[in-house]
């Protein structure tokens, strides 16, 4: 008769659990001090060159009393919320985004830009060791690796559904990651990360004149500002999720684990 015996390790390696946090902290300061970077111009364009008078496919705009945002030719009034919004001392400001979601909390577009670079060097920085990292220890290939049979839509979508169960979602802290969580995780950390790096250093004069095969591969500097606010909100709407699936599956478990590494059991014949 074999014995079957129940092994515990540890879920989260030390350099996870770092990454996690920095690139946590990384990403909201880049976010608030981007969005200061976006009051400048709170207008998107697509290819090389983008002014006043071209079209804009997103903006934000306002005048003294009516604040919007517009995708295409479709408006939706943000009055108090985007555009046209109250500060802490009840005067109307027409700045696209509120000092509340901004680094600085008042318009800078200098002191935007010093946060924001210094920023993304970490997180440029903490992205790359982790990939090194997560490679020389096996992370990703014994964590995140999706074998091809699960490739299928019928296995994905089947994956999908039980994601959405309040039983499975309960329990499962101390699992391994299930295909959704694989399949977002490897989307976040091998695309949209390097490509908010990407198209960062495409927005760069120095490097658009040095390297402008970078500017060229996202189809100018304009298109690479676009998808780089595409990728950015991309990113919110992750951590939005992310965050909810915490919450339910029992956050004080989850912080625990991120902090101190938590524990996964498996069976061991």
């Amino acid at each position: 008769m074999t014995a079957i015996h129940s092994t515990k390790e540890r879920r989260h390696r030390l350099s996870t659990r770092i990454w996690h946090w920095v690139n946590a902290l990384c990403l909201l300061i880049l976010l608030m001090s981007g969005l200061t970077i976006f009051n400048a111009h709170p207008r998107l364009y697509w290819g090389e060159y983008g002014a006043n008078d071209d079209y804009a496919w997103m903006a934000v705009g306002s005048n003294e009393t009516y604040g919007y945002l517009r995708f295409g030719e479709t408006r939706i009034e943000t009055t108090g919320v985007l555009g046209n919004w109250e500060d802490s001392s009840g005067k109307t400001q027409t700045w696209a985004f509120p000092d509340w979601a901004t680094i600085p909390s008042y318009y800078s577009l200098a002191d935007g830009r010093r946060w924001h670079f210094f920023f993304a060097w970490i997180f440029a920085l903490g992205l790359t060791f982790f990939m090194i990292r997560s490679l020389w220890n096996r992370h990703i290939q014994s964590d995140l690796h999706i074998p091809r049979q699960e490739w299928r839509p019928s296995v994905i979508w089947r994956s999908f559904r039980s994601h959405l169960q309040w039983s499975k979602i309960r329990g499962s802290a101390g699992q391994d990651y299930n295909l959704i969580q694989r399949l977002s995780y490897v989307g976040v950390i091998f695309i949209l990360l390097p490509l908010m790096i990407f198209t960062g250093l495409a927005m760069s004069p120095a490097m658009d004149a040095n390297w402008p095969i970078l500017t060229d591969m996202f189809g100018g500097r304009q298109s690479a500002r676009s998808i780089h606010f595409i990728a950015s909100f991309a990113l919110v709407l992750f951590f939005l999720v992310h965050l909810l699936m915490v919450i339910l599956s029992g956050p004080i478990r989850q912080l625990s684990g991120m902090i101190f590494g938590g524990t996964r059991t498996g069976d061991v014949e």
